[in-house]
This record gives structure tokens, sequence and C-alpha cells, in this order.
């Protein structure tokens, strides 16, 4: 029944603005202070107060948009978009409606086969936040918190270019990466700094226009914008399919249930009686302004994903992870910035490294030692004095104990430096062979394959000091004799 359909989807997140202060006001801009506290009668909307215009909410804007590869908007007027909701003090919202700071572009995405598609993006504007009704508190009134009120938003528009659940959530994960790159908004869902918005609907595979669209809100993770879009598919075709009709609609969804509820139809822009605000000044962006701002930007996580499989080779896998938290990437670049063992370098910071982060609860920015010191390590393992698995199990664990102690000084003091002269090799080399004659015999037999089992063997005998590269060769040379 599915197979009869396609699925439009388009996106709309809201991403609340890293900023000291608040949208047009100097209000501090701060997650979990005591409710009502980070308020003015500015965000309470008094008769004689002027909002402010908070300049970086402006360069923020321009940063995302040029990252989407967007046009910029070079003259700009806010406007007030009406309704009246408990948590919304003036009445109005301030907001940016027939000229977007940001329009076009679009973000890269995987298909659910793999394959790049791009999305997109009808518009990034500016906007202020509502405050924040709260509901499970008192079991008789709701309550509603003003902090919120006034901090500064970016409204993320998708065109309806996804087709699936699973293509929502790349794109959620990739703007919330690009967010994060940034440095526009933390991309925390659960803490309401980014939300979504999914405009789903379906039609037959063969129609030429779209159905009716429903907005599913309230959900407080990807994972979730996931399950309700797939829940919204379900119902959809359902009801097309018992013949019934779909109405436009605004609908909740619930994550305990898995379902989405009908909260009330849907506004239509009139609805709100947008008109100009009289309080702000119209904005100017200038192309000088716009080239500064490029030229502060961070290199971004598609340009390191090309980087690291195209230049350096690694495998997509490696390069996905290495790129997908912003400090990690800054921590591999300044780890390659003095090696060309761009593998060693990928393994140990996928393995030994996330292993320990992972494990004390830490970032990379609390990670104890600096990629200086790891590259150190790496160049060990590049000169043959150690190998890898002496590296990543006996010297790194040494090196987060003692940070201040080279690897080359831990490596001498636990006598770990790999032995590569042929004498010492060879006295190891006759140990194993003397100690597992049933083995030789096998080999010698035509099982040989049991090279590695002697291998393991002489790693053992020697602690791990036998350089394997020139060990194996003299192995099996001491194996065929006679």
């Amino acid at each position: 029944m599915r197979d009869k359909y396609q699925v439009v989807i388009g996106l709309e997140v809201h991403a609340q603005m890293l900023t000291k202060s608040k949208a047009y006001s100097s209000d501090v801009n701060e997650f979990g202070a005591m409710p009502n506290t980070n308020v003015s009668v500015i965000t309470l909307g008094h008769p004689g107060t002027l909002p402010v215009m908070n300049k970086k909410t402006i360069e923020y804007a321009i940063k995302l948009g040029l990252a989407c590869n967007c046009h910029i908007a070079e003259n700009q007027y806010f406007a007030r978009k009406n309704y009246f909701y408990p948590d919304l003090p003036k009445g109005y919202q301030i907001t940016q409606d027939k000229t977007p700071i940001c329009t076009g572009g679009h973000i890269e995405i995987k298909d659910e086969n793999g394959t790049a598609r791009n999305i997109g993006i009808t518009r990034i504007h500016m906007e202020e936040d509502a405050g924040k009704s709260i509901h499970d508190v008192d079991v008789y009134d709701t309550l509603v918190d003003l902090n919120r009120a006034g901090v500064p938003l970016l409204e993320i528009v998708s065109e309806p270019d996804l087709r699936s659940s699973a293509e929502a959530y790349n794109y959620l994960v990739e703007v919330r990466k690009l967010l994060r790159y940034l440095e526009i908004c933390d991309g925390n869902m659960e803490e309401g700094s980014m939300r979504c918005d999914a405009n789903i609907s379906v039609m037959l595979k063969d129609a030429s226009e779209f159905g009716t669209k429903v907005e599913v809100k309230n959900m407080n993770s990807i994972r979730n914008v996931q399950r309700a879009i797939e829940f919204e598919i379900g119902r959809q075709i359902e009801v097309l399919e018992t013949g019934g009709k779909l109405t436009q609609e605004t609908r909740s969804f619930d994550a305990l249930k898995g379902i989405t509820i009908s909260m009330r139809s849907k506004e239509a822009a009139n609805d709100y009686r947008y008109f100009p605000e009289p309080d702000l000044q119209p904005i100017s962006v200038t192309e000088k302004q716009i080239e500064a701002i490029k030229a502060e930007m961070p290199a971004l996580p598609k340009e390191l994903f090309e980087k690291y499989t195209k230049e350096l080779s690694l495998s997509e896998y490696d390069a996905y992870n290495l790129t997908d938290q912003k400090y990690i990437a800054l921590y591999f670049e300044e780890l390659i910035s003095s090696i060309t063992n761009y593998k060693a370098a990928a393994n140990l910071m996928m393995g030994e490294v996330k292993s320990y982060l992972n494990q004390n609860g830490l970032e990379i920015t609390d990670f104890p030692l600096k990629p200086a010191q790891l590259s150190e390590l790496i160049k060990l393992i590049d000169a043959g004095k150690i190998s890898t698995s002496v590296a990543n199990q006996r010297i790194f664990p040494e090196m987060v104990s003692n940070p201040a102690e080279n690897p080359l000084a831990i490596a001498t003091r636990l006598n770990l430096i790999q032995e590569s002269d042929e004498g010492s090799l060879k006295a190891y080399i006759e140990q194993v062979i003397s100690q597992n004659p049933t083995e030789v015999e096998r080999y010698r037999g035509g099982e040989k394959q049991l090279v590695g089992f002697f291998m393991g063997q002489l790693m053992k005998v020697s602690q791990g000091k036998a350089d394997p590269k020139q060990a194996n060769q003299l192995m099996r040379n001491l194996l065929e004799e006679a």
C-alpha cells in the first residue's frame, strides 16, 4: 500500500543563537537560569520601550547563509507577526517576513542508498523566540517562564525536497553539525536550543500535485522527528486508503506513545497580520561585510570530508567520524600537521582516544594530551622503534597518566623499544621454535598459515619488543631449516 505513494517532507528548524544577550535587548541569553529572571521592560513589552538590534545575530545569519551557499539580501527590514500566546508578552513576534536575510542555497545529505543529494533551502531568517509554557509542574495551572522570550533565533526553512524519514534524520544531523561548526547554536534539542517542525504530505506516485500538508511540532530529538514522520506517513496513507480526507492542521508528537495528536487547524499567513516593524531600522549588508565574515569562517565538515577522503586517502567511514564533531576535527588537523601517516592518526583518534574520552565522560577539549604528543607516538611507530600494539596497549595509557613524559621516554623506561638486530631476533625465534615442536612439524608439513601463530608467540616471548617486519622473514627462514 505504501509503495503507491510518494512522501514529501519539508523541515523548519529553529536554532537559538549563542549570543550573550537577547535579540533586541541587553537581557542575558542564558539557559537554566531561575524562571523569569532574564527579563526586563523591553522583553516584557512595556509601553514606551524600544528594541535595539543585536548586531551579532546578523553576523551569525550571514555565516550560516554562506555555509549553505545562500544569497545574502542586501537590504532587509523586520516585521511584526501577531499572535496571542500566554508566553509571548508583547502579543507579537519580531521576525523577517518579506525580506529574509538568506534565500536559496542547499545542504548536502546522503539518501538511504548513500548517494549525495542537495536539499534546497527556501529561506533563513532572523526572529525572536517566545517564552515557555510549563504544563507539568503545577497540577492545576500552566506556568509561564519568560526567560526565553526575546532570545535570538534563526529559522531555516527547507524546500519540500525530502522523501523519507531517514533523509529528514540525515538532514537534521547535517544542519546541527553546521550550526556547531560555526558556533552559532549548540544544537541541543533536549534543551530546546534547536527545534524542528516537520511538514509532511503524501501523494500518489503519478500525481502532479502535492497532497494536503500536515505540520508536526513538539519533537525533542532528531530520532523523535524521524519517528513522528514515520507515524504520520502511515496515518495519512491509512486515511486516504479508507476513503477519508486529510485536513491542513498542526499536530503534536507524543514520544511515549509514538503517535501524533491534532492540536489545531493550520494558520494561514494572513492570520498573523504581518506588518513592518516600526521600531527597528532597516538593515543593509555590504559585500565588504560578507567577505570579512567569510574570511573568519572555519573549515566546514564537507570541505574536511573531501580533504580526508581525496587528499589523505582515508575511508569515508573514518572521514565521517573525524568530521562529526568540530573539536575532534580541529584536534586531528593539528595532529596530522607534522606527520604523513594519516591512517595511523585516524586509527588512534577513533580507537584509543575516543575510548578514553567515552570511559571518562570527557570532551576532546578536556583530553590531557596535546596533538603534538600523539604525533610523537606515531613517529615512534613509523621509525620502527615500537609496534602499533605496544603503542596502543602500553605507551598510550602511560601517556594519559603522565602527560608530562614523552612517549620515547616511556618506551625506554618500560623497556619497550623494538629489537630489530638479527642476533637478538634469532635468539627469540629459536626459543619459540624449541617451545613448540608439534607446531613446527605441522608447519614443515605444509601448514604455512601457522606463521601467524609463531609470530604471536614471538611477541609474547619478546614482550612485544621484536620488530615484526624484521622478524617475519627470519622466522620463515628458521622454520624451513631441517
